[in-house]
């Protein structure tokens, strides 16, 4: 969805920056997007809350899908400092280690598998 909402050039911009940190006005944001912001940009911080999941304001939705998020919103100056999301370095487990193997032993000598016998 980022990649074709409205805010999809943001998000294009977004995913080709190869630094950690990009500083902006609300203006350049303006001119990347080719349109003018709504009036609440620059009205109410809150729009420009980073949001978690699939679910959300459009603009959050960009920068959250580009793998960035706000860091600093200046609404007097109208500056902003996205970061990108640091990477979740989820440990690999190895499968032996969190469910160890067990042996339950040997089969029993009277079990069967045959029809008869389990009828």
């Amino acid at each position: 969805m980022a990649a074709k909402g409205k805010y999809h050039r943001l998000y294009t911009h977004l995913c080709r920056l190869t630094t950690q940190e990009w500083r902006t006005t609300f203006s350049e944001v303006e001119t990347i997007i080719g349109f003018g912001l709504p009036p609440s940009a620059r009205l109410h911080r809150p729009w420009w809350s980073n949001q978690s999941g699939r679910i959300g304001h459009s603009q959050a939705l960009a920068w959250a899908a580009a793998g960035w998020e706000t860091a600093e919103v200046d609404m007097d100056a109208e500056t902003l400092l996205l970061r990108r999301k640091a990477v979740d370095s989820a440990r690999r487990f190895n499968l032996d280690e969190v469910l160890p193997v067990h042996s339950a032993g040997g089969w029993p000598e009277d079990l069967s598998l045959r029809r008869e016998d389990i009828y």
